[in-house]
């Protein structure tokens, strides 16, 4: 596939912190979180104008799914534009909540483990050609995913139990997967979710969705997560010989690889002898290399992604993880908990080091823990900060979420009432006129502008408004609301969003 679109679905851990008395269960924060979304949208599920979804998930977790993506970059900065978008969430909950005497602080999480044990997840989607033998692709896949935590792990800190010391693991979703492969995504939560809901042309394409990834913090690591998957997407897509890992027991295999930091745990392979995670996937980078040298690099980063799972494969090898420290998620928090419990004198288990793996993921700019690091030069980083900003507002311009974001600006900014889904836009007063857009690739489309055109009768009402209070919108949404509106004449031929 010359042109893959991604995405990444994150539900997100909530948290509140009363000042003088014990805060509030997560149902409640969550309903504070979502007022202003119910009173921009009318609903707790949303379509906003960069062409993401922002929804209230089982559990009263917020999940925020990217708009489609065609480049990796776009696909970071979208997630990052998410995070931003949440914190608004957060902060401006936390403001409601004191106003109405529950005074403390919001928290808003991007892990994967509350303190309960509960899991939430981190899903990624990948449009993948409906020709693609579904077998053979996941054949080589779950290996890959299984041993993938030893590159792109969140890193947590395992409290102790009547069976084992508090250690530390490569992942933190990987204790919660019960199956290789089904179509349930929460009662047995499977690697790889088979529901064939593809969002798109079912006669072309099908929607690989993988539901065992850490959420990342780190862009660096998620941009060896998103590329080297696409990389063995790639290859199997193609039809060349990969290699036989397949495991015997891969959710046996995920667990004994995750709590084995050293990384010399080993799985047993069907066809042969046992192997560990580093012996897996260094035959896959083997491969990858390969395939890049005969086929040529489809994208700027590929140089790149092939250079970071190298480096990090040889991290793991050695037990030596200072050449990643900056990069990978897991190495990160590593060494941040070795440093503050050496300073300290702590314990592994000790409450403090659990309390700094979880504000790790908090999303808070000035307050979480990685951005800190980020800001202290202590991360790496791959997107500058406007790009970032961009996207909370500007939907990807490659792929079918330009349309959507424009339909979405567009009506909202004249005041017509409207339905949106992945596929589907429509106005509500206009129901034979609605539109399908089945080509996740498709950037451009005249049906729009006909569409749009025929909100023209709306244009002489706007002249006599002022275009600033009708944008001007209560809550957090103010962020997605930058409509680049130009005379009510423009808006007419068709508007320029």
């Amino acid at each position: 596939m010359d042109r893959r679109v991604f995405g990444v679905e994150t539900e997100f851990g909530i948290t509140h912190h009363g000042a003088e008395h014990r805060g509030l269960p997560p149902e409640e924060v969550a309903r504070y979180i979502f007022r202003p979304v119910l009173r921009w949208g009318r609903s707790s599920n949303v379509f906003i104008p960069n062409a993401s979804r922002l929804y209230l998930d089982v559990g009263s977790h917020p999940e925020y799914a990217t708009a489609e993506c065609d480049d990796l970059l776009d696909l970071i900065a979208a997630d990052r534009a998410g995070e931003l978008i949440m914190d608004d969430l957060a902060q401006r909950a936390e403001t409601a909540m004191a106003e109405d005497g529950f005074a403390g602080s919001v928290y808003l999480l991007k892990n994967n483990v509350d303190s309960q044990g509960n899991s939430y997840g981190s899903h990624e989607n990948y449009m993948i050609p409906r020709t693609t033998h579904f077998r053979r692709l996941t054949t080589i896949l779950l290996p890959f995913l299984v041993t993938r935590q030893i590159l792109v792990g969140a890193g947590r800190l395992v409290p102790a139990t009547d069976e084992t010391d508090a250690h530390y693991a490569f992942s933190q979703r990987a204790d919660h997967m019960w199956e290789g492969i089904s179509s349930a995504t929460t009662r047995s939560r499977p690697i790889i979710n088979t529901r064939d809901e593809p969002h798109a042309d079912a006669a072309l394409h099908r929607r690989l969705h993988v539901i065992v990834g850490d959420s990342n913090m780190s862009e660096t690591t998620s941009l060896l997560r998103y590329g080297a998957t696409d990389l063995v997407l790639r290859m199997v897509e193609s039809g060349v010989p990969v290699g036989d890992f397949e495991l015997e027991n891969p959710i046996g295999a995920i667990r004994h690889i995750s709590h084995d930091i050293s990384g010399k745990a080993t799985v047993k392979v069907r066809s042969g002898p046992e192997m560990t995670a580093v012996d897996i996937q260094s035959g896959l980078l083997d491969r990858a290399r390969r395939f890049v040298r005969e086929n040529g690099a489809h994208h700027e980063r590929v140089g790149q992604i092939l250079e970071l799972w190298e480096r990090t494969l040889q991290a793991v090898a050695s037990g030596d993880h200072a050449p990643i420290e900056r990069d990978i998620d897991w190495a990160i928090k590593k060494r941040l908990l070795e440093d503050v419990a050496a300073r300290g004198g702590l314990a592994q288990g000790h409450p403090k080091l659990e309390q700094l793996d979880m504000a790790y993921h908090d999303v808070h700019p000035r307050r979480g823990v990685f951005n800190l690091l980020a800001a202290h030069g202590r991360a790496s980083t791959q997107l500058e900060p406007e790009r970032i900003q961009r996207a909370i507002v500007d939907p990807p311009a490659t792929t079918r979420a330009a349309l959507r974001g424009r339909f979405l600006s567009t009506a909202r900014a004249l005041g017509a009432e409207h339905t949106v889904d992945w596929v589907h836009h429509k106005l509500v007063d206009r129901p034979l006129d609605a539109l399908m857009f089945k080509d996740p690739l498709l950037a451009e489309d005249p049906r729009l502008d006909t569409l749009l055109g025929k909100l023209g009768d709306r244009v002489e009402q706007l002249q006599e408004q002022d275009l600033g209070e009708r944008r001007e919108q209560p809550g957090p949404l103010a962020l997605t609301e930058r409509y680049r509106l130009g005379s009510a004449r423009e808006l007419a031929e068709p508007p320029l969003i």
